[in-house]
């Protein structure tokens, strides 16, 4: 008996580290949706527009996603970072020098700023403290932008910003093509980062915290300095997105600010879903398209119709409703 083989193997480093590393592994579906989405402003050219704000909006939605859908941080704020980084794009413009992947860093790095120090404010508490601070931030911004109208612009927004050309060669104009091909490359760079911090040591501590907070604390980890890390890199995602508003548009407004782009971003996430890097593009996309073309048969009752498909998704589920022959298969089991 002792001779005999044992038929279930042991885990060996080998096959735990292979296991780790599977989710990290590129699949063919996501070069295929990478390829189309690079070839879509090829085809859709007139769209370019459309298309750059639905880019930016993915890339504000990947912010969030990092937070709430990896570490549990819920925010309904998250606008501050990205207007901040709208106004730091702008300003640097205007004032220091108009080079749009400087002035992309420079916002980068304020957004990064800012989550640094709001950072001690969130990683305590409970998700309504959360909740109230960041809104709180976003608020507390939008109004010292519109006291200080003197830099800003106030309620009339930042005028006559003046972007240089991209990497020397390519001119920002009125057809968005440049635009959308500048806001897409920094999608998917920022996506490729990302990609790699969710699968690192950092992204596997951050999904233990979400899913047991007392349990990565019994092993010794830094709660709070993981959470500090992870908002600070995703204020610093976030200000990205709201600089490329401002650089591909040539304006900003007090509306970088308003509760709105929180609400849509959250409600994006809705769509798509959070803890899967994926499910911030997928929402935007979906939640631009169907806010372009409801807006567009009813410009008055546009908001009650994405208000009911929302109200649906959450009492049916996203994948029933996106399966619905699922529906029969649990129907059977049951």
């Amino acid at each position: 008996m002792s001779g005999a083989p044992d038929p279930t193997p042991h885990a060996t480093p080998t096959a735990a580290a292979a296991r780790l590393l599977a989710p990290s592994k590129w699949r063919a579906w996501e070069l295929v949706a990478w390829a189309l989405i690079w070839a879509v402003p090829l085809v859709f050219g007139q769209h370019a527009a459309l298309i750059n704000e639905v880019a930016i909006f993915a890339l504000f939605a990947l912010s969030l996603d990092l937070i709430l859908g990896y570490a549990g941080i819920v925010s309904l704020g998250h606008a501050a970072f990205f207007g901040t980084g709208a106004y730091v794009a702008g300003l640097f413009a205007k004032h220091v020098m108009p080079d749009p992947l400087v002035g992309l860093l420079v916002s980068a790095a304020a957004g990064a700023l800012l989550g640094a120090v709001t950072s001690p404010m969130i990683v305590r508490g409970t998700d309504l403290t959360r909740l109230m601070v960041t809104m709180g931030v976003a608020l507390v911004l939008l109004e010292l932008g519109n006291k200080f109208d003197s830099i800003t612009g106030g309620t009339d927004g930042m005028q006559g910003v003046m972007m240089g050309p991209l990497l020397g060669a390519f001119t920002f104009d009125l057809t968005a093509r440049v635009a959308s091909f500048y806001s897409l490359a920094v999608l998917f760079l920022v996506f490729l980062l990302l990609r790699r911090v969710v699968h690192s040591p950092l992204g596997l501590s951050l999904q233990a915290l979400r899913d047991n907070r007392l349990r990565l604390m019994a092993i010794g980890l830094s709660v709070q300095g993981r959470l500090a890390v992870v908002y600070t890199l995703s204020g610093a995602i976030a200000a990205v997105a709201g600089a490329l508003l401002t650089q591909t548009t040539g304006f900003v407004s007090l509306d970088v600010f308003e509760f709105h782009r929180s609400a849509d971003l959250m409600l994006a996430l809705v769509i798509g879903g959070t803890g899967w890097l994926w499910g911030g593009p997928i929402g935007a996309i979906a939640f631009s398209v169907m806010r372009d073309w409801l807006s567009g048969i009813t410009t008055q009752y546009w908001t009650f119709w994405i208000g009911l498909f929302l109200v649906v998704l959450m009492l049916v589920g996203r994948e029933r409703l996106f399966k619905p022959w699922t529906w029969f298969r649990k129907g059977a089991a049951s």
